[in-house]
């Protein structure tokens, strides 16, 4: 057989630095891709990572590193906020420094075309340039090298070709060449990107708060309990399973664990979005990052590391964060080719008003009459430079490459608020076309802690019952567990999703499950119960009536789908009296009841081969099928782990009222992508033809160029609020 393999040790992450543009991410993305037992990679451009998947748990950490540095990148594990410092202090820096050059610049260049003309002029634009170049445009010339060095272009390249054509019209206009010089262009260009690029990384980072959040609440340090009560301070590495750990109030939990000495009160408002104070003791989980409010407790730890809730709510946001949704399919295919199409057209611009120069300027003169910033020169070769820098400078692929990642961000960041984690960030694009939510009842519209109300049982054959049910991990089992004491043990247990359990106690065989007749007990099924009925050696002894209260939010829930025009439909196992009285009360009108586990899978299938796109929601084993084999699959966090490894979604705390979230947040996300992505489209279909008319100054073409990047971040943020 096989050895099991654990899907977290395939999954890599690892920061990228140097990149600018999506055109960047492209490079290491498909360096990445080619390295062999590499069988997924995907950059994030916003987040500046790379989420690879391996085929092997020993896949060595440095082959995907020289991936990386051979596409002209640079590797980072360091910490988000680490990286983000960094990275703004070099841009502030390079900001001051351009400008300090720039805006004297500017100011003799407003002299200049008032006609106060220095004898020296032409040589302060060229020592200008050669400042700004050298200095805080360094790393725009790098990007640059790094994309032509390896044979591909990136926005770098376009702004670095604007600005030194720019430039080098001064030091032709020096060398004696019949030529308008537009020398001091070439550091404007430059200082006006450095400012979009500085905007849009502070933009950048803020949109990634959430998860910054979510790292600082994991402890630095822990106090490990020895033995004999001795309090040992150690980093967090050196905590393992096992471990009790003690924690005073004020303090965070350090790891996920279970108090074996104390009491206290917790916050947990940064993980589950709860402000209130959860009461803790004896023997009650705690969950590590949640805050220990009131009293000194000792913890066993159960979770560290990769394995803890929090890192794991973490993983699954960042790669949510990373991921690629359907539609940046056709935003990659644009970029790929963006920049070699812009440098042609400029080439195309600059050959036309070369030899087509006395023609057309009747053209400009016009349209100067109307527009204040349509250049004054006219001879040939000064036209055909003016239009080529401008159109190489007024093209922006960044906007096309941030338009869905930052949407992204923006959307996991507010479902992790409400409570929901998105594992699979197609579901994003996909929830907003669901026109039927079927759901499970027992844990999704119930709350899921259901409880014995009534019996008709020996006391013998109820503790019998009980013993069986003790090895079943379904809710209902739970309850009749719960509900009498642990002195009886079951043997030869064997459980039968959607019918039942079945052991042997002292030696006899009891089955607990789905009655035969369900007719038998009408009466519990009519206020809307869960009969189990309970059979010694094959005959029924009596019944078992559970009784679990709808949810909160569930009626509510239900009206919110119903306003957004989705048809709410409950599949249950249970009976069709307890379904539909739960349904009632509910206010779902179609109800599917005594369906099996395949009876879901089938019932999806159904609905979508009618052209319906179904969510799903669940919690139990039995919901597995179907969640997998639904358009959406949402997972309540409280289930089994194999519903929540099936699911798209997973809700770690509320109730239904996150099914309605989900869709309204893939509505809006998706809404907000279609906007980027028609607003980075629709700047370039406008701003390109008039600049290869010559009708933009390069100045008003790099701002344009810079905005169209900010307004595609500021307004992924709309996302963010409510």
């Amino acid at each position: 057989m096989a050895e099991s393999r654990d899907p977290s040790k395939l999954k890599r992450r690892i920061g990228v630095t140097g990149m600018t543009c999506a055109t960047c991410a492209r490079m290491v993305e498909r360096s990445l891709k080619r390295v062999e037992g590499v069988t997924f990679a995907a950059v994030n451009l916003a987040t500046e990572t790379v989420f690879v998947v391996v085929d092997d748990e020993d896949f060595p950490q440095s082959r995907l590193e020289e991936a990386i540095v051979d596409s002209g990148y640079g590797f980072s594990y360091d910490a988000p906020e680490e990286m983000e410092s960094r990275r703004y202090a070099e841009a502030r820096h390079n900001l001051f420094v351009s400008w300090a050059v720039t805006a004297p610049l500017m100011g003799l260049m407003a002299l200049h075309m008032a006609g106060v003309h220095l004898p020296v002029y032409t040589l302060l634009e060229l020592a200008g340039g050669l400042v700004v170049f050298l200095g805080a445009g360094r790393g725009t010339f790098k990007g640059a090298w790094i994309a032509l060095s390896h044979r591909h272009a990136n926005m770098d390249v376009l702004v670095v070709f604007g600005a030194v054509a720019a430039w080098a019209t001064a030091l032709l206009h020096l060398a004696g060449l019949p030529l308008a010089s537009f020398g001091a262009l070439g550091p404007m260009i430059l200082a006006l990107h450095i400012t979009g690029r500085y905007i849009e990384s502070r933009l950048r980072d803020r949109a990634s708060k959430e998860i910054r959040g979510l790292l600082a609440l994991q402890a630095r340090e822990a106090r490990i309990v020895d033995d004999d009560g001795t309090e040992l301070l150690v980093p967090i590495e050196a905590v393992k399973e096992g471990h009790r750990v003690a924690v005073r109030p004020g303090e965070r939990f350090p790891a996920d664990g279970r108090i074996s000495a104390g009491r206290t009160s917790v916050d947990e408002s940064m993980i589950t979005g709860e402000s209130l104070p959860v009461g803790r003791e004896e023997g009650a989980t705690v969950t590590g990052g949640s805050l220990n409010l009131t009293g000194s407790v000792v913890v066993e730890v159960t979770g560290i590391g990769d394995g803890s809730f929090l890192a794991q709510m973490i993983a699954l946001i960042q790669e949510a964060q990373g991921a690629k949704i359907p539609i940046q399919a056709f935003a990659d295919r644009v970029t790929n080719v963006f920049v070699p199409v812009i440098v042609g057209l400029a080439l195309v611009a600059g050959t036309t008003w070369f030899f087509a120069a006395p023609a057309l300027s009747p053209f400009l003169d016009g349209a100067g009459r109307l527009l204040p910033w349509v250049t004054s020169v006219r001879d040939p070769l000064s036209l055909a430079l003016f239009a080529f820098i401008t159109t190489v400078v007024i093209a922006c692929p960044c906007a096309l490459g941030l338009a869905t990642p930052m949407a992204l961000i923006a959307a996991t960041a507010r479902a992790s608020r409400h409570g929901m984690v998105i594992r699979n960030a197609e579901a994003i694009q996909t929830a907003r076309e669901v026109s039927i939510v079927v759901m499970d009842k027992t844990g999704t519209i119930t709350e899921g802690r259901p409880a014995v109300v009534d019996h008709d049982l020996s006391p013998d054959d109820l503790a019998a019952a009980a013993a069986v049910e003790r090895q079943s991990s379904h809710p209902l089992a739970k309850a009749i567990a719960e509900a009498v004491p642990a002195h009886r043990q079951a043997t030869d247990v064997v459980e039968e999703v959607g019918q039942g359990v079945a052991g042997r106690v002292d030696g006899i065989l009891y089955s607990v499950g789905r009655p035969d007749d369900a007719e038998r007990y009408r009466d519990q099924l009519d206020r809307g119960r869960t009969v189990v009925e309970v059979r010694r050696e094959g005959q029924s002894l009596g019944f078992i009536a559970v009784e679990d209260p709808l949810r909160d939010d569930a009626a509510e829930a239900v009206r919110r789908l119903k306003a957004l025009g989705i048809r709410p439909v409950m599949a249950t196992g249970d009976n069709g009296h307890t379904a539909r009285a739960v349904a009632g009360r509910a206010g779902i009108d179609e109800v599917h009841a005594s369906v099996r586990p395949e009876g879901k899978l089938d019932l999806v299938r159904d609905f979508q081969a009618r052209g319906a796109k179904v969510l799903m929601v669940g919690d139990g084993m039995n919901d597995a099928a179907a969640l997998k084999g639904a358009d959406v699959g949402l997972a309540i966090g409280s289930g089994t782990d194999l519903a929540i490894d099936s699911a798209d979604i997973v809700l770690v705390r509320g109730g239904l009222s996150a099914v309605a979230e989900a869709v309204t947040l893939s509505r809006k996300t998706f809404s907000v992508i279609g906007q980027n992505l028609f607003w980075a489209f629709g700047y370039n279909v406008i701003a390109v033809p008039l600049a290869m008319a010559a009708l933009l100054h390069p100045l008003i073409a790099e701002t344009a160029m810079a905005f169209s990047s900010i307004s595609v971040l500021l307004n992924s943020q709309r996302i963010n609020r409510e």
